[in-house]
């Protein structure tokens, strides 16, 4: 009897703690939601435009870097992501989300994806739930959560590039194998980073040896948000950084980096439909 009566002890307990911690994250989503715009304001929001210019670098697996441009819409659930920078082996990345389906701009000469590019068209639960972007799309994640599909877990404050944040782990069935962690200001509330990770293992040969010299690949995607800037009372961020890296079986590991300013923020500008259309 007293073990059962421990059982059903420790048992409660932890379901306490789970209820805390739900609880917890919701608090922490809903502080969020009003650093970025009142209640009502948010209720009103329709689509965001922002764009400007960027540079991205090649960090590992290449050299150099080259300037560019970006944009980004979003109207309800529907958005365009789009980067192009003068390269003219590869010119940028486009990702359009139509509501229903994700469509990927052929990025190379050679009509192919980047590796950037397959990495999302992969993992594309990123861009149908409003993730990729943030809050700077009017569909981010965190404006309308299906708990039937996604678990938000808080789990506490920790030290990321030297400075305390509160962290949140969003889990959903529509994302697949991807893991995704969720940052914020604790002071502001601003989120401020999304780091998206993935590890495969590699399709198993018949070779014992192969197998034992196989490696796990690893995908790693990291969004960074700051600068903060309110106008027409919503406040959002206008510097924006990517930071993707794959590590493959072979050895190789590339990692890319893009650096974006929001030279322009609009709230509820008309967008031509089309926008929205695969091309």
């Amino acid at each position: 009897m007293q073990f059962i009566a421990l059982f059903c002890f420790l048992l409660a307990s932890l379901s306490a703690v789970a209820a805390d911690t739900d609880k917890k994250a919701e608090d922490l989503v809903a502080q969020h939601l009003d650093s970025i715009a009142p209640a009502d304001a948010r209720a009103a929001l329709k689509s965001l435009a922002a764009q400007g210019t960027l540079r991205f670098k090649v960090l590992v697996g290449g050299g150099g870097e080259t300037p560019g441009t970006w944009q980004r819409l979003t109207e309800q659930r529907k958005s365009k992501f789009v980067m192009k920078f003068g390269d003219n082996k590869w010119w940028g990345e486009q990702f359009v989300f139509d509501g229903d389906k994700v469509s990927f701009a052929s990025a190379t000469l050679s009509h192919q994806l980047s590796d950037f590019g397959a990495f999302v068209a992969s993992q594309d639960g990123i861009v149908k739930e409003g993730l990729l972007g943030g809050e700077l799309g009017g569909a981010w994640a965190l404006q309308s959560i299906d708990h039937s599909r996604v678990l938000l877990d808080y789990i506490g404050r920790k030290k990321v590039d030297g400075r305390e944040l509160d962290e949140i782990d969003y889990v959903s069935k529509g994302t697949g194998d991807i893991k995704v962690k969720l940052y914020f200001e604790p002071e502001t509330h601003h989120h401020v980073m999304t780091m998206y990770s993935v590890q495969r293992t590699p399709i198993i040969a018949h070779d014992p040896v192969a197998n034992a010299r196989q490696k796990q690949l690893i995908y790693s995607l990291v969004e960074r948000f700051s600068d903060f800037q309110t106008d027409k009372g919503f406040t959002l961020p206008r510097q924006y950084g990517l930071r993707f890296s794959e590590e493959l079986q072979n050895g190789n590991t590339i990692v890319y980096d893009w650096t974006m300013a929001a030279d322009k923020v609009i709230v509820n500008p008309n967008i031509d439909p089309a926008n929205f259309r695969e091309k």
